[in-house]
């Protein structure tokens, strides 16, 4: 007879696994000084926090700080599209009482604004594109749930490619072409992903409502989602402007150099969309708005009197010690690689959500996060003894708008990547037709020489 054959366990607590972990640890430490003594950067960080030049585009530019005598000095933020303030943008889109994600997609993509006539070409391509291809929600979301939407977007986005007669030509032309149906399209695997998500993992109804082709895409998104389908133009036009902010922030941003980096290669469309998809999914990234509303609901449960300064202090500062919400030592939503006095799409949102929290009942809940964006700061100089200049970043607040819009948290991340993939296209295009050469970053191997040894030997 022969022995019985040994069961291992590959479960996180199970001992095989811990004993493989072990001989991961110690055999694969590098030290924090190795990096100081090559002169790797690491994050492709400069020592100064400025990022690494690795790329020239025409598509956006970040702005939160001044170089002076070598020194990095503090400024207020500043974003600009194709040259234009995304504060304009966003003001004469409210000026005129108009939806601006359209608009801002044209302008990432091609250069400059469209005329009136453009436009609403545009915005007519787009919506015609909406649709999924015949059979592609049964098999590809239906048939296959997912717990994370974020997750269930990039393998769609992969699985499109299976629908595309021409996947591979990377000419502009059907690059264009590709990139016009993924902005569509993503919106609306979006809202499936969720309404397969509700049924088969939260156990409640799944409803799939007719696309409407008159629709902009945020209206489209709260048609989607909602039971009833009803929502007012002032939350439609709110959603709509955090789409606008959200969907571009420069070639350095992990997403977008993740996407970028990939087109270089030359491979397809579908493939560099999912890597930004992958990229954006991160906790430290995109995800980051999901942890912000983790945080301040548990300070909201913790704190008793939430106007309470010293009371707030003292729960931010458990936080940064590591002694509250999930043990990081992060206050989510607080300082930026870029920004450094203040993020313009942080300022934007800020702005427009505390109108929405007064007509919505939400008001204390609003003055709470701005108490805590006024304290973080001088909390993070007491508990680390480093004076450092923050701001909130954009993720401090859209948790907040979103859930005044009744948007599930499942959603907000993913609303990111729906606005996000017209910077990614524009830059993916970019990437395509102006570099020419497939990035080759080089890593210093601090492995020594050593001779095989024979199995029996060892």
């Amino acid at each position: 007879m022969g022995t019985k054959q040994e069961i291992y366990s590959l479960d996180k607590s199970s001992p095989q696994l811990k004993e493989l972990c072990e001989e991961y640890r110690a055999n694969n430490r590098i030290s924090p000084k190795d990096y100081e003594l090559y002169n790797v950067k690491r994050g492709l960080r400069n020592p100064d926090g400025t990022g690494v030049m690795a790329g020239l585009t025409l598509i956006c530019n970040v702005h939160g700080y001044l170089i002076a005598d070598g020194e990095r000095i503090p400024d207020e933020g500043k974003l600009t599209y194709r040259g234009i303030d995304i504060n304009e943008i966003v003001d004469g889109c409210v000026r005129e009482n108009r939806f601006g994600f359209e608009e801002v997609a044209w302008l990432l993509l091609f250069g400059k604004l469209p005329t009136r006539e453009q436009l609403d070409h545009f915005t007519k391509v787009l919506s015609s594109c909406r649709e999924l291809p015949e059979y592609f929600a049964e098999d590809m979301i239906i048939k296959a749930p997912s717990k994370n939407v974020m997750n269930k977007l990039a393998r769609s986005v992969l699985a499109l490619y299976s629908y595309d007669d021409n996947p591979d030509d990377p000419s502009l032309e059907n690059n264009m072409r590709q990139s016009i149906q993924l902005i569509a399209r993503l919106p609306t695997i979006m809202t499936y992903a969720y309404q397969v998500k509700r049924r088969h993992y939260d156990k409640q109804s799944m409803y799939f409502h007719p696309i409407d082709p008159s629709q902009s895409t945020a209206e489209s998104i709260l048609n989607a989602i909602r039971p009833d389908r009803v929502f007012t133009d002032e939350e439609a036009k709110l959603l709509d402007i955090c789409m606008m902010i959200h969907a571009e922030h420069g070639g350095g941003n992990n997403s977008t150099f993740a996407t970028r980096a990939l087109s270089s290669t030359g491979t397809d469309i579908y493939s560099a969309i999912a890597a930004g998809i992958g990229s954006l999914k991160g906790p430290r990234h995109g995800g980051a708005n999901h942890r912000v509303m983790m945080m301040m609901n548990e300070l909201m449960e913790q704190v008793k009197d939430w106007k309470d300064e010293d009371e707030v202090a003292a729960y931010l500062e458990k936080i940064l010690r590591g002694e509250a919400c999930d043990h990081s030592g992060l206050i989510y939503g607080m300082g930026h690689a870029v920004y450094t006095l203040s993020d313009p799409r942080a300022v934007i949102l800020r702005s427009h959500a505390k109108k929405l929290a007064s007509e919505k009942g939400m008001l204390g809940k609003f003055e709470l996060f701005e108490l805590v964006e006024k304290l973080a700061p001088k909390v993070f100089t007491k508990v680390t003894g480093k004076t450092k200049v923050m701001c909130a970043n954009v993720d401090f607040y859209s948790g907040l708008v979103y859930e005044m819009l009744g948007i599930p948290s499942d959603l907000y991340t993913p609303l990111f990547a729906v606005s996000r993939i017209a910077g990614w296209c524009a830059h993916r295009i970019e990437e395509m037709q102006t570099c020419g050469r497939i990035m080759r970053p080089a890593y210093r191997s601090l492995a020594k020489n050593r001779p095989y040894v024979p199995l029996a030997e060892r």
